[in-house]
């Protein structure tokens, strides 16, 4: 059965479910967050954006990402810096994918997060900071210090996933 939009239903059904699993999966592996500064390195979350970009598309990806931050952030285990950081990082990827039709695509995700994120970080922390560039330096220094790590992992995963079929 077709959906207005030429999907069948059981392919939103099928990434709805996807998406909900790596949100849970984010939100279990959160406890292997490194804290730099104000803010915590997550390279889990990123390999998780990473792989679900590819395997999702941009807007589950992106969504999946959100719903993460907030429990995350509800939870404790996780910051602020986590909703302007993670659903551009598995945007740029599901883009990305949508162009490329290939797994490197999953490398893109510091381009979103690093370039994107780290930037309206910057722009939401910086009357607090006194200095946007400071604080951009800063942000985009720790985005990438987890965002890198995190988009290799997670190309190496969807390589091991690829060949396990």
């Amino acid at each position: 059965m077709r959906s207005a939009f030429g999907r069948t239903k059981g392919g939103a059904t099928r990434r709805l479910v996807l998406a909900g699993l790596f949100a849970g999966l984010g939100v279990m592996l959160s406890s292997f967050a490194i804290p730099v500064g104000a803010s915590r390195v997550f390279p889990f979350q990123h390999a998780i954006n990473a792989v679900a970009g590819v395997l999702l598309g941009p807007w589950w990806a992106a969504g999946s990402a959100l719903v993460t931050a907030t429990l995350r952030f509800s939870l404790g285990t996780g910051s602020l810096f986590a909703f302007p950081g993670s659903p551009f990082g598995a945007l740029a990827v599901g883009l990305a994918y949508r162009i490329l039709r290939r797994d490197e695509a999953a490398l893109f995700e510091p381009v979103g997060t690093v370039l994107v994120g780290a930037t309206l970080g910057a722009v939401l922390i910086s009357p607090f900071l006194g200095s946007a560039a400071g604080g951009l330096v800063f942000l985009m220094t720790s985005f990438a210090l987890s965002s890198i790590p995190g988009a290799v992992i997670g190309y190496g995963v969807l390589k091991v996933l690829r060949r396990s079929g």
